[in-house]
């Protein structure tokens, strides 16, 4: 399915303030097709501990890592010979800018604000590309570039080492686990 390594940053992440929405983001990440994630702002162990027991269970080799500095990551990306995609709704749109990030050979590290996001982002990013121009959520920003990044392929993916898996029905739910 993949060209390139895809990983997300997520920007400024605050505990009190973020509960839950950065775990949301980077499960969003993983699920869409993701190889990993980086968050800046706080560090906070809930947020890497529900990641790796959702891998650990459902499969996948997704990592979340805490990084002090995401000016320092962002850099080290492009010097490394990534580009960086920052979902912003003052960006292009999506829908004109896919096809070229999409094309290009290069790894993508694909940025996600969180409190008010500094002007040297916008500045450091390859593409600045918007979803759509209205309020919304990160998570569905995440979400929808990743399926049109993937082509809707990610919706099929299967993950390895998966110890509990889905088994879609029109009614109820069934879960099968593995054997260890």
């Amino acid at each position: 399915m993949k060209k390139w390594k895809v990983y997300v940053l997520r920007l400024n992440h605050r505990p009190s303030r973020d509960k839950r929405v950065t775990t949301h983001l980077l499960l969003a990440a993983r699920a869409f097709g993701a190889d990993g994630a980086f968050y800046g702002g706080l560090r906070d162990g809930k947020v890497e501990r529900s990641v790796e027991n959702v891998s650990e269970s459902w499969g996948g080799s997704f990592e979340a890592q805490y990084v002090q500095n995401w000016s320092r990551t962002i850099s080290q990306w492009k010097e490394k010979g990534g580009e960086v995609i920052h979902l912003t709704m003052y960006g292009l749109s999506v829908q004109d800018t896919i096809d070229r990030i999409r094309a290009s050979p290069k790894d993508k590290l694909v940025v996600v604000g969180g409190a008010k996001v500094p002007g040297e982002v916008y500045r450091l990013a390859d593409w600045n590309t918007s979803v759509t121009s209205q309020p919304h959520s990160e998570v569905s920003a995440l979400s929808i570039f990743l399926h049109e990044l993937f082509e809707g392929k990610e919706l099929s993916l299967s993950f390895e080492k998966a110890e509990v898996r889905v088994v879609p029905q029109a009614k109820g739910k069934k879960i099968v686990r593995t054997e260890s």
